[in-house]
């Protein structure tokens, strides 16, 4: 077998948002397959925050991402060739690959598709992948919720945020969410069910009474996505005894300079809380399991999300900045 795959690798590492000088794109020759390898033709990319966490060499619960490496990535393929035990031709496939056409895997980080699944192959990515599993798995689990309580979620309408917040809804409990824009705080609370919703980008001086006000009990657990100002603010409203659901800091991963705080950190101590540093990935036994959950709760109706996918294997950088700057809609998703 000799196949020519093309891919974007880490040509160097970013010292801000990623540009095409750091992450650029080649074509490499695939040759036969090793023992236990199997040789996936990628359909869909996920693009995720942590991807830029990976470029940078730091120790994190991942290695990073090597120079000249190809970048890392959830995808969605079909199994074209196989001398792994566990896999055939014709199996379609999710798990940790990487931004190229094809990819060679060992099986790690890989489930398939169930046979016969209604579902579109790209939900996989979405609401029953990595990013509906991080929900389900840390508001269920991580978070300990008490129907009754409140939860603060930050990045709520983000891929996470929003299918957390309507987890956390449909166990009884109050959920408040924060957003970048009036439009995403309208479609959390009239179309997914938030209690409330706050346009941070409109509180930056005020956040931690504009938090107050919409949670006037106080905060039992605040699942962060972003950490930052918004930690800040919200550690200054936490109840006695209270989680912090540590999932992810988007506010920090294009800085270049160290990052100060969080200035309230000590509200912790004040407060007996405990914070939980959160990782999917300590689920994997687990993820079939909690992608049937998710289904029933998508088709009864309890949930919904809203997908962004955006069509060509060439635009995977440009789609992968519309993180940073806010303008994606929902769980994006890169179509080859």
């Amino acid at each position: 077998m000799n196949l020519t795959s093309k891919q974007f690798y880490l040509r160097q590492r970013p010292l801000s948002k990623p540009t095409a000088e750091d992450v650029s794109l080649r074509e490499v020759e695939i040759s036969e397959l090793g023992v236990g390898e199997l040789l996936i033709k990628n359909e869909f990319f996920s693009i995720d925050p942590a991807i830029r966490g990976w470029m940078r060499d730091e120790p994190s619960y991942m290695p990073p991402i090597e120079l000249n490496a190809a970048i890392r990535s959830s995808t969605v393929g079909t199994v074209v060739e196989s001398n792994h035990p566990d896999y055939q031709a014709g199996d379609i496939v999710y798990g940790l690959n990487a931004w190229e056409q094809y990819s060679v895997s060992n099986g790690f980080f890989l489930n398939k598709i169930p046979v016969g699944d209604k579902h579109p192959r790209h939900y996989y990515l979405s609401v029953f992948g990595a990013v509906g599993l991080t929900a389900y798995f840390g508001i269920t689990d991580a978070a300990k919720l008490k129907p009754g309580e409140t939860l603060l979620m930050s990045a709520a309408a983000g891929a996470v945020g929003s299918l957390g917040g309507q987890i956390a809804k449909s166990m009884g409990c109050k959920v408040v969410g924060l957003a970048g824009s009036d439009e995403k705080c309208r479609w959390i609370t009239e179309s997914l069910g938030f209690d409330a919703a706050i346009n941070y980008k409109q509180h930056s001086g005020n956040l931690v009474e504009a938090i107050a006000q919409a949670c006037p009990d106080g905060v039992d657990v605040f699942f962060d996505n972003v950490g930052g100002e918004i930690l800040d603010a919200a550690l200054l409203n936490i109840n006695d005894r209270a989680r912090i659901v540590f999932c992810g800091a988007i506010s920090t991963y294009n800085a270049s300079e160290p990052v100060p705080g969080p200035y309230n950190w000590w509200q912790i101590l004040a407060k007996g809380a405990t914070v939980q540093g959160f990782l999917v990935s300590n689920y994997l036994d687990q993820f079939e399991e909690g992608a049937r959950v998710m289904a029933k709760l998508l088709d009864s109706g309890e949930i919904s999300f809203k997908d962004e996918i955006v069509v060509g294997f060439e635009h995977t950088l440009d789609v992968f900045l519309k993180l940073f700057d806010g303008s994606n809609k929902g769980k994006l998703i890169l179509q080859l």
